[in-house]
């Protein structure tokens, strides 16, 4: 089975740091010295940033990480293909917003496409939900084996022809894509409003691309460094052992239970009546919603310290029994 190797860690994660440098190295040479340019050049990477860490990212981004390294695949790149799929939406409708003169048509595509985005984001995350269930309900079955440890089954979307949605790294390009349709978050409709308000200021178009460009090398950046992290956790946790099953199986209740919040939340704010305020678990819903960067990185960390404890645990272990 796969896990990523230290060299190939630092050497992907300096590669994603020079392409950071070179997109601003870009800014620096279309913008010019313009404070009020490089400050917009800035937030937009740090949009960039921000959108890495929602929440339907890190879902998706783990569900699949998952899943290559139980089939023994490389999946160090499956942050790199999501947010070049994801962005490649958001460069598209900044060069329509500079070639077309035709006014509101961002707000009408919203209406179609912030509702197909939702559906698609929808079905993935009950997938996830789907093979989480089915992994956690493996490994508990695993856990209750007194003599040895049964083969879990391998994590995947669902199990039959729709486990092999996404095999390889780069089928999180289209996934990423089809997540980016709906412009429903802060980040990408700040980043837009930014574009158009250059273009309509006179700013050509090598410059105002400059800020989707900073924007994809921002999500880029966090989305890759994710994957690695996961890369990291996962690999520990699948080595043989039983603690060790027990540490996948929390894994496995932490990420079902994120994913099934998620996609609550996106159908949530979805539903009839929520303009008006709706009932108390909507208005909940619409408040998560407004902080998916938040909950986000609450899920990273929750991982993290889940991947840190079973550590520290497995070390007091080896140090009890070990000869002095």
């Amino acid at each position: 089975m796969f896990t990523a190797t230290r060299h190939g860690t630092y050497a992907i994660a300096c590669a994603l740091l020079l392409a950071n440098l070179m997109a601003w190295a870009w800014a620096m040479t279309t913008l010019g010295s313009a404070p009020v340019l490089l400050g917009a050049a800035g937030l937009a990477w740090a949009s960039g940033l921000r959108h890495g860490l929602d929440a339907d990212h890190i879902v998706a981004i783990d569900v699949v990480t998952r899943r290559l390294m139980q089939a023994g695949r490389a999946p160090a790149l499956v942050g790199v293909f999501f947010s070049l799929g994801h962005s490649t939406v958001v460069m598209l409708a900044t060069l329509a917003l500079v070639a077309l003169p035709v006014q509101g048509w961002l707000e009408r595509w919203h209406l179609v496409g912030g509702g197909f985005g939702t559906l698609v984001s929808a079905v993935f995350m009950l997938a996830a939900v789907t093979a989480n269930a089915r992994m956690a309900l493996g490994q508990w079955r695993a856990l209750r084996q007194p003599a040895r440890l049964p083969s879990v089954p391998p994590a995947g979307l669902v199990s039959g022809r729709a486990g092999r949605w996404i095999g390889r790294s780069w089928q999180m390009y289209p996934l990423g894509f089809l997540f980016g349709l709906g412009f429903d978050t802060a980040s990408e409709i700040g980043l837009l409003g930014m574009a158009a308000v250059q273009a309509h200021h006179g700013l050509g178009v090598a410059g105002v691309m400059t800020f989707p460009l900073l924007f994809m090398a921002g999500m880029a950046l966090v989305d890759t460094l994710d994957t690695l992290l996961m890369c990291r956790a996962y690999g520990w946790g699948m080595r043989s052992g039983r603690r060790r099953v027990a540490y996948d199986l929390g894994i496995s209740l932490v990420s079902l239970a994120a994913a099934a919040g998620i996609g609550a939340i996106e159908l949530g704010q979805n539903l009839p009546g929520n303009a008006a305020g709706g009932n108390l678990l909507m208005r909940g819903l619409m408040a998560a919603g407004d902080h998916l960067a938040g909950l986000g990185a609450g899920i990273v960390l929750v991982f993290l310290a889940l991947w840190g404890g079973a550590v520290l645990i497995s070390r007091r272990q080896a140090n009890r029994i070990s000869p002095t």
